[in-house]
């Protein structure tokens, strides 16, 4: 039976308080509907894996075709869904604030804002300025029932300035801020992790393991991450293969088809949609 928006995201806030679990990314309506079929708790977008889709690079989409993918998302499926909201569609709080009340109408069951202003040359908004978004997508967040968990990103290690000490310091500042999870995409050692979580307890921290890893789901949680998420490696997988296959078409030869999935099953897949 389907679960109203306020029970998923009654359901996603309470993966948050013990555990570690795995968020992984669908980029549309179909990869959704199946990652729910193989047991997963909860779901997140991808921006990356749904710009590619569209044939655009990543961050280069409108606020409009985000938040109408989000909603795609959320009606395919009964699980929460945490929508990666790129650094909120807004440089100043007030913007960010109304993108945030726009994106929970959507049904998101949470959101994240990023700390990136998209200008190489200075990629990283001020800790001021950055705290004050993340105070501001809080108040939105709280005008309409303060359901949405709200993650606060920073992109230190994304934004070619890999400075833990900087990172741990706007961590910090996003959780006083009124960010209910932290998250430091591109951290990747045993002790960077660490760090991170011991900084920001008791609140719970994203770990991005977006390529091959040593480490295991029981390594992570040993480390104190509350949830592991895999950003575009699905999407990039799925490329891949349509990939391989397409540049062996394209040279004459058919081997490229070998793997691929029946129609068949994804039809039954489909047709017994939850």
């Amino acid at each position: 039976m389907s679960r109203t928006v306020t029970e998923k995201r009654a359901a996603f806030k309470a993966l948050h308080t013990s555990g570690c679990f795995v968020l992984p990314n669908p980029w549309d309506a179909g990869s959704a509907r199946y990652l729910q079929t193989l047991g997963f708790q909860a779901l997140a977008t991808t921006s990356s894996g749904f710009a590619w889709s569209t044939g655009h690079a990543d961050n280069t989409l409108p606020r409009n075709l985000i938040l109408a993918h989000l909603r795609q998302i959320v009606e395919a499926t009964d699980l929460p869904v945490n929508a990666d909201f790129e650094n909120g569609f807004g440089r100043d709080p007030a913007e960010v604030a109304e993108s945030v009340r726009l994106a929970v109408d959507t049904g998101v069951a949470g959101l994240s804002i990023e700390d990136s202003t998209g200008n190489p040359a200075a990629p990283l908004f001020p800790v001021e300025v950055a705290v004050e978004r993340i105070s501001a997508a809080r108040r939105a967040i709280d005008e309409t029932g303060g359901e949405t968990l709200l993650v606060g990103r920073a992109e230190n290690f994304f934004a070619g300035s890999p400075d833990l000490d900087d990172t741990i310091a706007r961590l910090k500042a996003y959780a006083a801020g009124g960010a209910d999870c932290l998250y430091a995409p591109g951290i990747q050692t045993r002790e960077q992790i660490e760090a991170v979580v011991a900084a920001v307890a008791p609140k719970p921290v994203n770990l991005l393991i977006g390529s091959t890893s040593a480490f295991t789901l029981h390594d992570v949680a040993a480390l104190g991450v509350r949830r592991i998420s895999v950003g575009g490696a699905l999407a990039r997988a799925a490329w891949g293969g349509f990939m391989q296959a397409a540049q062996s078409l394209a040279q004459g030869r058919f081997d490229g088809f070998a793997g691929a999935a029946p129609g068949s099953q994804l039809d039954e897949l489909f047709r017994n949609r939850t």
